[in-house]
């Protein structure tokens, strides 16, 4: 069976948007949405009731959401051991796929991107009993590939120092630490010179959010594109990816 999944940051909770992030969600009609700053539950539930979806979850004071139009097999919140920031694992009935909902440390500097990666590994610790079954890693990483260049000009000014206290370059390591783990990039897998860049919606130039699965499962992302449609600039900062993905 085929099965679409939707990663989304909704930024700030998404109050006061749940109808435009509502349309754009339903504008993709995903299976599964893994949501990221979704950190007001009634809001969740609100978005929830307006794109059909029949289950969701949200975990109060934390920034992880799903929802789905088919129950799950399983849901859970877990912060591994000395991380400072949860993650989420939603499985598929039969155990068919499992679903890891990251959201890593935000700001760009050597120290957050040094936080990320140790979160990370914690999350790849936590995920390693799965290693032999199908199972994906998506989310808004705060990071950029190690092959991507940030354009500090473009930063909001309130946060260029933060680079500039880096010593005005920094050592993207944390996605390099997934795929050296055995993961594949999805939407590098389909589109290997395009940008894809998700954040800011006013003025795109990082990538952020991405959907991993491991490598030997590489066959099975059918396709993964960002959602960047003009309501999508509206409802978010973000830009949702969709990926497409073959689960038996």
């Amino acid at each position: 069976m085929t099965l679409r999944l939707l990663t989304y940051n909704i930024r700030h909770g998404g109050a006061g948007r749940s109808e435009a992030i509502s349309r754009v969600i339903s504008s993709c009609a995903p299976d599964v949405v893994l949501l990221q700053e979704a950190t007001l539950p009634h809001i969740v539930e609100d978005i929830a009731g307006r794109t059909g979806m029949g289950e969701w979850r949200a975990y109060r004071r934390q920034s992880l959401a799903f929802l789905s139009h088919e129950p799950m097999a399983g849901a859970t919140s877990y912060r591994p051991r000395f991380s400072r920031h949860a993650f989420i694992e939603i499985v598929l009935p039969r155990e068919r796929a499992r679903f890891f909902g990251v959201h890593l440390s935000a700001l760009h500097a050597a120290w957050t991107e040094r936080r990320r990666v140790f979160e990370l590994r914690s999350l790849l610790r936590s995920v390693e009993r799965h290693q032999h079954g199908f199972h994906v890693l998506a989310g808004d990483f705060n990071t950029l590939a190690p092959t991507e260049n940030l354009d500090v000009s473009r930063l909001p000014a309130r946060l260029r120092p933060f680079v500039w206290l880096s010593g005005g370059r920094i050592r993207w390591r944390t996605i390099q630490t997934v795929l050296d783990a055995g993961y594949a990039d999805a939407y590098r897998t389909k589109h290997p010179d395009q940008p894809g860049m998700t954040m800011p919606t006013r003025d795109p130039h990082v990538r952020l959010d991405y959907v991993f699965v491991p490598r030997r499962f590489a066959d099975r992302v059918l396709s993964c594109d960002v959602v960047n449609h003009a309501e999508a600039r509206e409802a978010s900062d973000h830009f949702p990816v969709a990926v497409d993905l073959y689960v038996h």
